[in-house]
């Protein structure tokens, strides 16, 4: 997400981070340029305004001036505002003290709302929770279904009243809740393809008879600015606690992201960037503004591997390279498991460095596919001897899994030299080799 963002930033602050020294010309220079990819990727120009002025600021100030090494100093001081700007620390979810706590999921048709619904159930149970989504999304067609069918895919239940009104399905939904021990409630609403004043009076209707503890706009952050104007909106009408931005993964400019949270004074709590379910990440400020300016996010990468990986077939592929023993099996677990943290462009956009490099690399998804495909198109035998394929067990796996000859060969050539590597670490120590890596990605 924001390649363009990233790549323009980098460009802008490379000029100023190798000067000796800072002045006031070359950081007013510096922030011209800064200004204009702000503008460029859709950020509202009050914050624009506002964010280059608290930078400049700070910037010529007497600290820097004297700074060793002026050019970090002024990434750092971008940082810091952009944190700042952000929303400075995580805001995370409310609970009531007195189950079942509503949150009530509002926004714009096609902002994503009623998927956001069965992430955030997703997300919620995995940190202990009960929840139960009700559908009180009475009227765009399909709308009960589709929640219907999430909550079937996630194992959640869904409460459904069919058209009732909205009021008396969620009061009902909440005596439901009571009645099977759930401790979470998430509500669907209905959303329009604009702003209306029925759909408002409904919503602010549901909030008066439920009082629910946490009410969270979603916004389509690939609508840029027209998302932070249709949020202002909803929020002169409806006091809601959050924002949600989804579609992160479309969003090349990110200036819906950059421009939401001032403009309205809610924080942002979650962020989706993806179709998937478990897709879904809270919204950490300080993360955020470091993978603006391409310097990765480590810690969210290694959270996602903490809750992805299997640690006990991690310690046991620990044990099999001590042994020196690697065969494709292990490898295709390995990919199995790196699949589960998302798509590789994502993962690689979290490695410091490498954010604003994506549109220069050629991440493809699609060739772990092929991998997977070649490997599970081989036998038990094969897939532990890789010796043993010959010319007319290389054509089988190949048409097997639709691949080419070619694409087999390349596989074997680069599997083999993973396993003269997987000997090398195993005959270190496990603990110099395996101190500090994330479990699971050793291979």
């Amino acid at each position: 997400m924001f390649e363009d963002l990233i790549q323009k930033l980098d460009i802008a602050v490379r000029k100023i981070r190798g000067s000796a020294k800072l002045t006031e010309a070359n950081i007013a220079d510096s922030l011209r340029e800064i200004r204009r990819v702000l503008l460029e990727a859709d950020v509202h120009f009050r914050v624009v305004k506002e964010f280059i002025a608290a930078v400049q600021e700070k910037a010529v100030g007497q600290e820097v001036l004297k700074s060793i090494s002026p050019g970090q100093q002024v990434v750092k001081i971008f940082h810091d505002e952009l944190v700042s700007l952000l929303g400075q620390s995580r805001v995370p979810l409310q609970f009531s003290h007195v189950p079942p706590s509503v949150i009530m999921v509002v926004g714009l048709q096609g902002s994503g709302k009623t998927t956001f619904c069965a992430k955030l159930a997703t997300h919620l149970r995995k940190q202990g929770h009960n929840p139960i989504l009700v559908a009180g999304d009475i009227y765009r067609p399909a709308a009960i279904d589709q929640l219907i069918m999430l909550g079937k895919s996630i194992d959640i239940p869904v409460f459904n009243q069919g058209k009732e009104n909205p009021v008396t399905i969620v009061k009902k939904g909440i005596s439901e809740a009571r009645k099977k021990g759930h401790d979470t409630l998430i509500l669907d609403t209905a959303g329009r393809l604009h702003i209306d004043n029925e759909m408002m009076q409904e919503l602010v209707s549901v909030q008066k008879a439920v009082k629910p503890i946490e009410i969270l706009y979603v916004a389509d952050s690939m609508t840029g600015q027209d998302a932070v104007n249709s949020a202002k909106a909803f929020l002169d009408q409806l006091d809601f606690t959050g924002i949600v931005l989804t579609k992160l993964d479309g969003d090349a400019r990110g200036g819906a992201i950059l421009s939401i949270r001032s403009i309205t004074d809610r924080p942002v709590k979650f962020i989706s960037n993806g179709e998937k379910l478990d897709q879904i990440e809270p919204f950490h400020p300080d993360r955020m503004a470091s993978r603006i300016l391409g310097m990765g996010d480590v810690v969210t990468l290694v959270e996602k591997a903490q809750e992805s990986i299997d640690q006990e077939e991690a310690e046991e592929l620990a044990t099999k390279l001590q042994k020196q023993f690697f065969t494709f099996e292990d490898f295709l677990d390995q990919l199995q498991q790196m699949k589960k943290m998302g798509p590789l462009s994502q993962i690689m956009g979290m490695l410091p460095g490498m954010s604003g490099r994506m549109n220069q690399l050629e991440v493809d998804d699609h060739a772990l596919v092929k991998i997977e495909a070649m490997i599970q198109s081989m036998t038990a035998e094969e897939r532990h001897k890789p010796q043993i394929i010959n010319g007319s067990r290389r054509k089988r796996i190949a048409v097997g899994s639709g691949t080419t000859v070619q694409d087999l060969n390349r596989l074997l050539k680069q599997f083999q030299m993973m396993q003269k590597m997987m000997k090398k670490m195993g005959r270190m120590k496990k603990g110099k080799m395996m101190q500090g890596m994330p479990p699971g990605l050793q291979f």
